[in-house]
């Protein structure tokens, strides 16, 4: 289980592409307490502080881990999702200690990242995060960096991922913003750049350079497991708590009250969130007889919804955009393992590899 606390809808960006609603509401302490006690499920328990901007709320984050090692030191583990203009020296100590992992959000290139990640009066913020994407990288070398793709900015899609390797990435989530104008053009350069990462990615397996890039590593894991497919278990797997304490199944249906599935202060409305649950899991009409059904994101609710107002509704820019990657990473796929590549086979058939891979680092 993840419980993910919105601490805030407050943020000290205007980012052209975000989904958030914007607001000044701060969660309380004693929201978040009730929250974790009522809906932290399970024997472990991940954290995710997010927004808004969290870093806006800095002793908040703090005063959450101490009252959560208060309960049981070693349940819970934490991460926060930042934008990096607040990130400094002091509080990266802190997140170490406490064994929170930091996440920044990045879309790589000043042409790709300024189009988009803007302060309120409309400059970039390019320049104010290269020293904190270097100050992150070099207390946790395997921060995840969180890439937004869109299609007025896709020509630098493959020039932005490897500009970010070039910075010292290792892991890279870098997802569609399907609510942008994805037209036929659009999706022809998307392609284009997937080719171009498709060379480079082999490249990064045969050199053994630690590289996850998740278009297409998290394409290749449906392949190897059947258990990592299309279903996202809304609700189930995490929950969402507003600033004001409303629980809703995922972090974008967050304000929309038609979706909420009770209260920090009440708890889970087990009925309200099996229905949502259970709409959500149902067989999608559009996506029957299609061979990636059951591997791609067509059960992402959240995607769903955004795109589409509907739950049980798939927009028609993932099928076009799943048709195109799957079969690029089922070709990686197939070629590293045909030349049985050792780190392709670690990383994706040795559950150990990120335990592995952590401590050959530290022998280096």
């Amino acid at each position: 289980m993840h419980l993910t606390l919105h601490l805030t809808n407050r943020c000290n960006l205007a980012c052209r592409y975000c989904y958030a609603a914007a607001g000044q509401e701060d969660m309380s302490l004693e929201t978040a307490c009730q929250a974790i006690s009522r809906c932290a499920e399970g024997p472990q328990c991940g954290i995710i502080f997010f927004g808004g901007e969290p870093l806006l709320c800095k002793d908040l984050i703090r005063d959450v881990i101490h009252w959560c090692e208060q309960q049981g030191p070693g349940r819970f583990h934490y991460k926060v999702t930042t934008n990096g203009t607040l990130l400094d020296e002091s509080f990266l100590d802190e997140a170490d200690s406490w064994g929170l992992q930091v996440a920044l959000s990045h879309d790589g290139v000043r042409e790709a990242h300024d189009r988009f990640r803007l302060r309120p009066d409309g400059g970039g913020t390019f320049d104010a995060l290269l020293p904190s994407l270097e100050m992150l990288l070099a207390h946790q070398p395997y921060a995840p960096v969180m890439m937004t793709v869109n299609p007025e900015a896709v020509d630098h899609y493959a020039e932005s991922v490897l500009w970010l390797q070039s910075r010292g990435v290792q892991y890279l989530i870098a997802s569609l913003n399907h609510a942008g104008p994805w037209d036929d053009l659009a999706l022809r350069r998307l392609r284009k750049e997937y080719l171009k990462l498709e060379s480079w990615h082999l490249e990064n397996y045969r050199r053994e350079r630690k590289m996850y890039f998740s278009p297409f590593d998290k394409r290749i894991a449906t392949r190897v497991f059947a258990d990592r497919g299309s279903s996202c278990r809304l609700g189930r797997r995490q929950i969402s708590v507003a600033p004001d304490g409303r629980l809703y199944p995922c972090v974008q249906f967050v304000g929309h009250r038609g979706y909420c599935i009770g209260s920090a202060a009440d708890g889970i409305d087990e009925i309200r969130r099996e229905a949502i649950y259970a709409v959500n899991e149902q067989d999608k009409p559009q996506c029957t007889g299609c061979a990636l059904a059951g591997r791609c994101h067509n059960k992402c609710g959240c995607l769903n919804v955004q795109t589409t107002g509907r739950l049980a509704t798939v927009p028609s820019v993932l099928c076009e955009h799943e048709r195109m990657a799957f079969p690029i990473a089922d070709r990686l796929a197939a070629r590293l393992f045909a030349e049985h590549n050792a780190m392709f086979i670690q990383r994706h058939y040795n559950p150990a590899f990120p335990i592995l891979s952590f401590l050959e680092d530290l022998s280096v």
